[in-house]
């Protein structure tokens, strides 16, 4: 994926080239990493560690293009970009477009705005921050996989082309104030880059992986490793027999990397050395060109073409797998369908690499100077590199970002006109149908609401105010909402089924003038008992669940409102059909001794599909399913002693029919997923909450 390449070779036994002449063994490199992360992508759900490669790739070969610019006639940042941006754009633009319209045409329209914002995000090259902030599984095969998720790294990168400059000039800079050569600086800059770094990695790794492995921060260090190796190289001697045996060992570790360890779960702290090394160790051998080496097998002429081709292949590789996927309906490739995906990979990627050579090559194109031409600086600006290749650049990006505003306004002008339907109630009266005992799912001939386009935007406020704990921490987190002035306070506590009965409890709360404290975890249930996550321990949620119950014993509330039961489709989570979970009833004895009152409701049936998926290519006749999917045909709760602080609630009779539970309900989409209760359907039923909330005693 590196745009940069060297000239020349060479030969038996010499040391590796450091003078910017070509390596053919790199290409072959390249075309190892980029296999490696296509055939783990489609074929094993895993990630290789063939990223890193490209990495450590960038910083050995953008160090050394850079210092020898220095050496020269000093870094040209505006022209060193410029370039870039006419070499890598091109063929970003182009697969970012394909990817709109295939999304267009392949899939439901609830993940058309998902598909949108991805694209504005790979196009400026921050698409690593949104999904580090949404703590995406870079392995998730389920139906929310983004075909330009991948380009989490070409965002990388390009923070990483940005910064490198800088700090080379800033590192050359310092060392010709004290005296010492360029080489001096940029090894003592490099040192501090990859020691911090690598601190940094290993510690965020460690405390909040999903974040990590998209952080820049805790990728610098391969990009420092490979311009510390870029300075290193001139000074190894290495004799034939070593380079042989070098070559074949970074080759072996670097293919075995993704199968012995799980990238995506430990990578990028100190394990991520593993690939970073063995991708090291082929370069130090260089081309050996004894008939033993390593580099005979990543010199073949096939080998290195594919290398020559592997950014596009990379850039191609994962909407091509993303959309056979959600085609074929399968999570994995099938052995032929997998191959067809590979091979079409190859064929675009053969295709559109010469196609973007022309057109990068438009950037780099500069009038002849004629006698008396000025040079140096002067002659830059004359020419203007840097202007044409940035020009070039996005002449072929500006097009599709435009039409993906065009599609954003669009979709953005259809939810006003939704909004404007809503304003009047009575068309959209909601869990209202099934209180009154109408007995039917729709109440008049109107458009559901919210569009399943936009149903994932429907979730409680909480998670919009960064209230709700994620998976990775264990800090509990509490936010206030409600009456100014509060009679009495109420704690919602518990995991994401918890969460969702919050727009409905807080229209409770607001009308009673009680105050509302939200406390509630993703995935984690209110109990002391062991959870996983997974299939492994969930030991955030441990530790979470003991915060909680300190919080509580200072907040004192009047009440704690949780779910009672647990409907589960899921048995890898530990419990299957619905149940009263062990340690609920003895975390609820805990708060009577506190004098802490309990309201156990029963949890919401689920759906084991994505709902606004379904609704998107078929009636919600065809999307129904049969409430004893996940639910037990009488409450759990019945079955239970319970202690005397403990009120029990059931609104399911307000979600689903007797027979049937419907995704719309009262012209109302129920559900933003597969799961979890939507917060404008919740806000429907707190009329009813209320009214039963009253009829206990409350």
């Amino acid at each position: 994926m590196s745009p940069l390449a060297s000239r020349t070779g060479t030969g038996a036994g010499a040391a590796p080239r450091t003078d910017g002449g070509h390596r053919p063994e790199i290409d072959g490199l390249r075309a190892v990493a980029v296999l490696l992360v296509a055939v783990y992508h489609i074929w094993l759900g895993r990630v290789s560690g063939g990223v890193d490669v490209f990495l450590l790739l960038s910083g050995f070969l953008v160090t050394g293009s850079l210092l020898r610019a220095a050496g020269r006639d000093g870094i040209g940042f505006g022209a060193f970009l410029g370039r870039l941006a006419a070499r890598l754009l091109p063929t970003a633009a182009l697969v970012i477009a394909t990817v709109l319209v295939c999304t267009r045409l392949l899939l439901p329209e609830p993940r058309w705005r998902d598909v949108l914002g991805e694209a504005f995000a790979s196009a400026f090259h921050h698409l690593n921050w949104s999904l580090a902030l949404d703590a995406v599984d870079y392995l998730a095969r389920g139906e929310e996989t983004s075909p330009l998720q991948h380009f989490w790294s070409l965002s990388v990168q390009g923070q990483f082309y940005v910064l490198w400059p800088l700090l080379i000039a800033a590192a050359v800079w310092v060392a010709g104030r004290a005296g010492r050569g360029p080489r001096t600086g940029v090894l003592v800059a490099l040192v501090c880059v990859f020691a911090l770094s690598l601190a940094y990695s290993v510690y965020a790794t460690r405390a909040d992986q999903p974040w990590a492995y998209f952080d820049t921060g805790a990728r610098l260090w391969e990009f420092a490793l490979g311009g510390l190796l870029a300075l290193a190289l001139p000074h190894l001697r290495l004799p034939l027999a070593a380079r042989i045996a070098l070559g074949w060992a970074g080759l072996a570790a670097l293919v075995l990397c993704g199968a012995l360890l799980q990238v995506s779960t430990v990578f990028p702290g100190y394990a991520a050395l593993w690939p970073t090394l063995a991708a090291a160790a082929i370069i130090a051998a260089g081309t050996t060109g004894a008939r033993t080496g390593a580099d005979r097998l990543l010199t073949l002429r096939p080998v290195r073409y594919l290398g020559s081709v592997s950014y596009a292949l990379y850039l191609w590789h994962w909407p091509v797998l993303v959309f056979y996927l959600a085609v074929t309906g399968r999570t994995l490739a099938s052995p032929l369908g997998g191959a067809a995906v590979l091979a079409v990979s190859v064929a675009l990627a053969a295709a559109t690499t010469p196609v973007a050579d022309r057109v990068a090559a438009l950037g780099r194109r500069s009038s002849a100077a004629g006698p008396g031409a000025p040079t140096g600086a002067a002659a830059t600006v004359l020419r203007g590199p840097a202007l044409r290749g940035a020009a070039v650049g996005l002449a072929c990006l500006l097009p599709v970002v435009l039409a993906a505003g065009a599609w954003a306004a669009r979709m953005d002008a259809d939810q006003r006109r939704w909004e404007e339907l809503l304003a009047d109630g009575r068309s959209y009266p909601g869990a209202a149908v099934l209180a009154d005992g109408a007995n039917t799912a729709q109440a008049l001939d109107r458009p559901v609401y919210p569009s399943p386009a936009r149903a994932s935007e429907d979730v409680p406020v909480t998670y919009e105010d960064g209230c709700n704990q994620t998976i990775a921490d264990a800090e509990v987190i509490t936010c206030v909402y409600g009456a100014p002035a509060p009679e009495r306070t109420v704690a919602l506590v518990g995991g994401s089924h918890a969460a969702h009965w919050f727009p409905a409890l807080e229209q409770v709360a607001l009308d009673r003038g009680w105050r509302l404290v939200n406390i509630v975890k993703g995935s984690c249930l209110f109990t002391d008992a062991p959870q996983t996550y997974k299939g492994d321990p969930y030991t955030s949620c441990a530790e979470w669940n003991r915060g909680v119950m300190a919080e509580l014993a200072a907040l004192e509330p009047d009440a704690v409102f949780t779910t009672g039961t647990t409907t589960s489709l899921d048995t890898s989570a530990g419990f299957g059909e619905e149940q009263v979970v062990d340690g609920y009833v003895e975390r609820w004895r805990e708060l009577e001794a506190m004098g802490v009152e309990v309201v156990a409701v029963r949890d919401t049936p689920r759906f084991g599909f994505d709902v606004p998926d379904c609704l998107a290519s078929s009636t919600p006749e065809e999307c129904s399913v049969d409430p004893g999917t996940s639910m037990a045909a009488t409450s759990p709760l019945d079955a239970v002693r319970l202690p005397g602080n403990v009120t029990v609630l059931d609104l399911n009779d307000l979600i689903c029919e007797p027979a049937v539970c419907s995704p719309v309900v009262g012209n109302v989409l129920v559900y933003w997923d597969g799961s979890h209760i939507g917060a404008t359907f919740m806000r429907t039923l707190a009329p009813e909450l209320d009214e039963r909330l009253a009829a206990t005693g409350w």
